[in-house]
């Protein structure tokens, strides 16, 4: 497939993910709108990378998603840079760790700015510019937390239920548009938030990080391999493609087999 002139803006894309996303999309020859936190070298050195490798325009924005008007500063720098974005992926997250008991109420309320608000925010900026120009990919990155949950992760299993729903709501209200609103769900993916999960296990149990990793892995992913990037960034290029012109509100989970079970 061929993404050229096409204007992808990926949330969360400056590491984990979120780079596996951006990076599967300039391969196929769509311009990029960057976001995410990390030192200036860092995303210079990532957006070099992408001018140079796959000839593709970048522009880098700095958005706090947990703040709307970032957002929507975010959104407008975009039109203004490149008349249009074609592809949303809202893929940012934040993750927090505790018995709802004891879980803090400023983490609840960040990680439900983040994972959820962030994703209506930017759909609802995004798709009057995409009515406009008849077309438009719209795609959630969820989490099997988002079909199933987890103990001690209430607000993060939350956001992804909540990030399931407005999916299917985004869809029906484009269903007699060439725009489609999907996510994707993916299991355990080793991210740095994934590894920081790892560290603490190992810490605790006092094992090694291979032994901590196959543990988190045997508990729910039967395949007991990690999700990759590349993966689910092929899965992104799937749903873009017009293969998937009818694939409309769904939840596409990539989990090595855990909602199998």
């Amino acid at each position: 497939m061929s993404l050229q002139n096409r204007v992808a803006l990926v949330t969360g894309s400056t590491s984990g993910v979120g780079l596996g996303i951006a990076k599967s999309l300039a391969e196929q020859g769509a311009s990029l709108i960057l976001n995410g936190f990390g030192e200036p070298e860092h995303i210079q050195k990532i957006l070099s990378q992408f001018e140079a490798e796959y000839r593709v325009r970048t522009f880098y924005s700095e958005a706090d998603l947990a703040k709307p008007d970032a957002i929507a500063k975010m959104v407008q720098d975009a039109f203004e840079i490149f008349g249009r974005i074609d592809i949303l992926v809202n893929n940012a997250g934040i993750q927090h760790v505790e018995k709802i008991d004891e879980f803090p109420t400023e983490r609840w309320d960040a990680i439900l700015a983040v994972n959820l608000s962030a994703v209506f925010h930017s759909i609802k900026l995004c798709l009057p510019r995409m009515r406009q120009q008849q077309w438009g990919r719209i795609i959630n990155i969820s989490s099997t937390h988002g079909l199933v949950a987890s103990a001690n992760k209430s607000a993060y299993v939350a956001a992804k239920h909540g990030v399931i729903g407005l999916t299917k709501a985004v869809a029906l209200e484009t269903a007699l548009s060439k725009i489609t609103c999907n996510a994707i769900c993916p299991g355990w993916v080793l991210t740095p938030l994934v590894e920081k999960q790892i560290e603490a296990l190992a810490n605790s149990e006092n094992i090694n990080s291979k032994e901590a990793s196959l543990r988190l892995l045997s508990e729910k992913q039967p395949s007991q391999e990690f999700v990759t990037a590349e993966q689910i960034g092929a899965a992104v290029l799937y749903l873009c493609s017009e293969a998937a012109a009818q694939v409309r509100g769904t939840a596409l989970n990539i989990d090595g087999g855990w909602l199998a079970q």
